[in-house]
């Protein structure tokens, strides 16, 4: 009986700790105005697909940890951001999920973002979105994190 409370109650607050994490990583304030966010999007070139299914265009904030929240991009400034792929710095925040993620801590890594290889938008006709990010780590890194990572975006 005991194992089975400990088990439940376990469950429980992992479930709260991911609801609340999601809710907190898209509900978060930007610097970007939401029509620079959130835009239907035909001919200004890719967008940016974030979590909720929403375009964005150099947002100042992108979660890639959907799941859970344990990393995420802040402080984006973007200097580029064209038809063929966007550039920007910013920090990327990794929880250590040390002793475990819902009891770990964020750091900041400062990175350099490069987005690229745009392709159709399925869910919007006549769109396109960057569907690879790359991270660069400008100062310090994860453990286990190569200096240069790329990763495949959500289509």
């Amino acid at each position: 009986m005991r194992t089975h409370t400990a088990t439940t109650k376990l469950a429980l607050c992992a479930a709260v700790l991911l609801t609340a994490g999601v809710g907190t990583a898209s509900a978060a304030p930007t610097d970007t105005p939401p029509a620079a966010r959130t835009a239907h999007h035909t001919s200004d070139g890719p967008v940016l697909v974030d979590c909720l299914w929403h375009a964005q265009t150099r947002p100042a904030d992108f979660t890639l940890a959907c799941g859970d929240g344990n990393s995420r991009l802040t402080s984006l400034h973007w200097s580029a951001w064209d038809a063929d792929s966007a550039t920007a710095r910013g920090t990327n925040m990794v929880n250590d999920c040390v002793p475990y993620c819902a009891a770990g801590h964020f750091h900041a890594y400062p990175v350099t973002v490069r987005l690229e290889r745009p392709e159709p938008w399925p869910k919007q006709p006549g769109a396109r979105q960057f569907t690879q990010l790359s991270l660069t780590y400008t100062d310090g890194r994860p453990d286990g994190f190569a200096r240069v990572t790329t990763v495949p975006l959500w289509k």
